[in-house]
């Protein structure tokens, strides 16, 4: 068997049928991402290999690191070929890493590259890499077309203007590029800058926040704003959930002296972000949007690189934080009201799968299937065994069927080749099963819709864009 080949990943002739007659073709519904919109407006078009590939890329990063490359070939001043070279260096190393398969994948589609990256071929594949990456096909647009995407999902602040999505809208340029509200940064009044981040809020929204209510207030103008936009989605990216007690009278006194400059106490902090928590959550369900939450990273580990680099480089990993009570005691609380909106749990710790595809059982009320999602495996776990045991928890406790599938979770153009290792992941546990006779032959048609449905209809009809 040759290594990526058409077949790669499907083991099984069933497999292998689910994918070439089911999964491979349907479009991209990349509900999650990174992207810059700014990109996507300008339709960039990138000047090399490097550029579009390793910059921003802590994943590689992390195996360049380990592989003993210095700094200065990752994030540093070394020049854009010097980089690849050293990435090309990497590469080797990386075997099964997921890097290595995704390597090649992203090389394949959509440059047609089929050669083996290692030192002996990086010139050759970066200049002709670069050279497509000066035509018109392989602009950001090009790039996206190219891959079948239909949808995109940016994450923005909600005090980011939104120039470039209206640009992307007047354009139609046959793809939708949509907003996704995520407020991490005003439910977090212990980091720096935290203050000047409220001023940057009151610009944007036109609202003076001189009080909780002024928070919420202008909280709520850019949620308006967000959906004005087409945004349909928000986002956390958390530790794990805020569920404290607290009281309006309290959340008042602790933003009061928030904005004053107080210390405020490890117990005032919590109710605070539980607070925002559930304002956030009520708006999201006021309009029918989906809200997700991305639990389980501990972030920014190495504090002397976070001092050096910022965050977002490479330092970051599985946490291992307490999630079951608190994620029931929040989900109950908007249930309880009947103001729970549709909403996808993402978790990081592998060892916690069982207990997030079991939570989401006790929220689901018939009222939109799967209404409350077990998300794909993200970050750490999106790769092949990630993925596996993400699904299968899922297919134990829950329906695999009404799963919502894959998303990007990336900065990268060129990362758009996951959904097709996701696709062939999917179909491989399926045609196992049935080539173990533990699913039925004769369900055959069935379960290629299935396979269809978790590409791109059950997001399509899940999130209605």
């Amino acid at each position: 068997m040759s290594f990526l080949d058409e077949n790669f990943i499907l083991k099984t002739k069933t497999a292998q049928k689910l994918y070439h007659e089911h999964a491979k073709h349907m479009p991209i519904i990349d509900y999650h991402c990174h992207l810059p919109p700014e990109d996507i407006a300008s339709d960039r078009k990138f000047k090399n290999l490097t550029e579009i590939w390793l910059y921003g890329d802590h994943y590689k990063w992390r195996a360049m690191r380990t592989n003993g490359i210095d700094e200065k070939y990752c994030t540093g001043d070394a020049d854009d070929y010097a980089k690849f070279e050293k990435w090309a260096e990497t590469v080797p190393y990386t075997m099964r890493n997921p890097l290595y398969h995704w390597t090649h994948m992203e090389l394949k589609r959509p440059f047609g590259v089929e050669k083996i990256l290692k030192p002996e071929t990086a010139r050759e594949i970066y200049d002709s890499c670069t050279a497509m990456l000066q035509t018109d096909e392989f602009s950001v647009r090009g790039i996206l077309k190219k891959m079948n995407v239909k949808v995109i999902c940016t994450t923005d602040d909600p005090a980011d203007s939104l120039e470039h999505h209206q640009k992307i809208k007047a354009d139609d340029f046959g793809i939708k590029v949509l907003p996704t509200y995520r407020a991490d940064k005003a439910m977090a009044p212990e980091a720096d800058g935290y203050a000047e981040y409220l001023q940057k809020l009151e610009k944007a929204s036109g609202v003076a926040i001189n009080n909780f209510q002024g928070l919420k207030d202008a909280l709520k103008q850019r949620h308006d704003f967000f959906h004005e936009q087409g945004g349909r989605l928000s986002d956390h990216g958390l530790e794990t959930i805020y569920a404290a007690d607290y009281t309006d009278e309290e959340i008042n006194s602790i933003f009061d002296k928030i904005l004053s400059k107080q210390e405020i106490s490890g117990e005032e902090l919590l109710k605070f972000k539980s607070a925002m928590l559930v304002f956030l959550a009520l708006m999201d369900h006021e309009k029918g949007w989906t809200q997700q939450f991305h639990l389980g990273a501990l972030r920014n580990n190495n504090k002397r690189m976070m001092r050096e680099l910022g965050p977002d480089t490479g330092f970051d990993s599985i946490g291992d934080f307490d999630i079951a009570q608190p994620l029931s005691k929040f989900l109950g609380k908007l249930d309880n009201n009947n103001q729970l909106a549709k909403t996808i749990l993402y978790n990081l710790n592998p060892t916690q799968n069982e207990v997030f595809a079991t939570m989401i059982g006790n929220f689901n009320d018939g009222s939109t299937p799967g209404k409350i999602q077990f998300g794909s495996g993200w970050w750490f776990l999106d790769q092949k065994d990630g993925m596996e045991k993400q699904m299968n928890a899922l297919s134990n406790m829950g329906l695999l069927s009404r799963f919502v599938g894959m998303l990007t979770d990336s900065r990268s153009f060129l990362s758009y080749p996951r959904h097709d290792y996701f696709r062939r992941i999917l179909c491989n546990l399926i045609g196992n099963d049935v080539e173990n006779g533990e699913l039925p032959e004769s369900e055959l048609e069935w379960l290629g819709q299935m396979v269809e449905d978790i590409c791109y209809n059950n997001a399509n009809n899940f999130f209605k864009f």
